[in-house]
């Protein structure tokens, strides 16, 4: 029996998607449930499973195609899949053969970025060392591997390779390449555009002296990852300070529709993801009735499905503040844009020992400038400095955060 492979229901506001990579060709024997196909949306990457074991007769949509919802891919010849077994004919010479390399106790997991790539220059998984967490194989380890495999094919001593000897090695490195936008890139480039377009956008900054928080933490992480199996990171802090201010503030919580507020009486909180893709904000829900360990629990896990492709397009919208950490990657200061229609995002940066003025004595303290960035339609600059200091005094002073004050 035939079956048709389609593209499933795309996500709400999504109309078509772009067939980014095929797993399989014609001819190949899959088995069920086993990926097909990367689809990739404005915002995430889908997946089509095979609906059943069998072959797969022929492919309708190629890579790079614009797909929409019930469109048809390919066409399924089902039946019983059996893996051939090796004949004793095939079997190496036990006197020369090398050892098998051992074999896996399952498939690699790998992000739909690095299958393509893999795919791209038609290499297996296997033959790529994984350096990521628990030996998840990255980019950077695909990139790598082919550099090493481009420079073991240069043979010592001829002219056509040995271009180092001839002094032309810069010149060889000039080259370019162009490149389509993934649908991802172009949906954030528009957005900020918009944003810039259509927000009266304004930056005010302040800076927080963190020596309590890290005093906090460091009294008391390891019998919180004890009791609660997660870290305490700051960005629970962070966040939770945040949602006091919002509390304070409520214009800095809410949206601009048309030339309506909307004030929200609960606290989604987006958080900025960098992932293989490109930045991600993926969406903690009620913020406000959460402890800091399911906060934690919840943000490990939005982060984890943003960075391995499977995060789902329900988990990317909907909130109504958002807080992006450019010190993770070194940053001092920044001016955040607005992730619309929210009126107002949060900026972190880097933790810095600076010589502070302490009750008249100059200590070193462990220092950090925030920046919040507003959309001055419907915040004062008033209310925005107000809402960051008490960003400020919440985590210069964490009891608050305990006692709500």
């Amino acid at each position: 029996m035939t079956i048709e492979i389609k593209v499933p229901p795309l996500p709400e506001s999504v109309t078509d998607a772009t067939l980014v990579v095929w797993h399989k060709k014609a001819g190949d024997s899959v088995v069920r449930d086993e990926n097909l196909v990367d689809l990739e949306t404005d915002k995430v990457v889908l997946e089509v499973p095979a609906p059943a074991s069998g072959t797969i007769l022929r492919i309708v949509a190629e890579s790079g195609a614009t797909v929409e919802a019930d469109d048809l891919l390919a066409i399924l010849e089902e039946g019983e899949v059996i893996a051939p077994a090796a004949s004793a004919a095939e079997a190496p010479d036990e006197k020369t053969a090398e050892p098998a390399p051992q074999e896996s106790s399952g498939p690699i997991k790998t992000s739909p970025a690095v299958r393509h790539l893999l795919d791209e220059h038609d290499l297996d998984a296997t033959m790529v060392t994984g350096t990521g967490k628990d030996g998840r194989l990255t980019k950077a380890d695909v990139i790598a591997f082919l550099k090493a495999d481009d420079s073991s094919n240069v043979t010592p001593g001829d002219p056509a390779t040995a271009v180092a000897d001839e002094g032309v090695a810069h010149v060889l490195e000039r080259t370019e390449q162009r490149v389509p936008m993934t649908r991802l890139r172009a949906r954030i480039a528009e957005r900020l555009v918009e944003a810039q377009q259509t927000a009266a956008m304004l930056t005010t900054f302040n800076e927080v002296d963190l020596t309590e928080v890290m005093a906090l933490r460091a009294r008391y992480r390891d019998a919180f990852e004890k009791k609660h199996g997660v870290r305490l990171g700051f960005m629970s802090f962070f966040t939770m300070a945040a949602v006091e201010a919002l509390k304070k503030f409520p214009v800095v919580n809410a949206s601009v529709e048309g030339t309506d507020i909307v004030y929200h009486n609960y606290y989604d909180i987006g958080i900025a993801v960098s992932s293989d893709r490109g930045l991600m904000v993926p969406v903690i829900r009620d913020v406000d009735q959460m402890s800091f360990a399911e906060f934690e629990a919840e943000l490990n896990t939005v982060a984890k499905r943003a960075q391995d492709g499977t995060i789902s397009m329900e988990d990317l919208t909907g909130g109504t503040f958002t807080i992006t950490n450019g010190g993770i990657f070194g940053s001092m200061m920044s001016t955040p844009i607005l992730n619309q229609p929210q009126s107002a995002i949060l900026g972190m940066h880097s933790i810095q020992q600076r010589p502070m003025v302490v009750d008249g004595n100059i200590v070193a303290r462990p220092m950090m400038y925030l920046a919040v960035t507003y959309d001055h339609r419907i915040i004062d600059g008033k209310e925005a400095v107000q809402f960051l200091v008490t960003i400020k005094e919440q985590l210069e002073d964490p009891s608050r955060l305990l006692l709500q004050v």
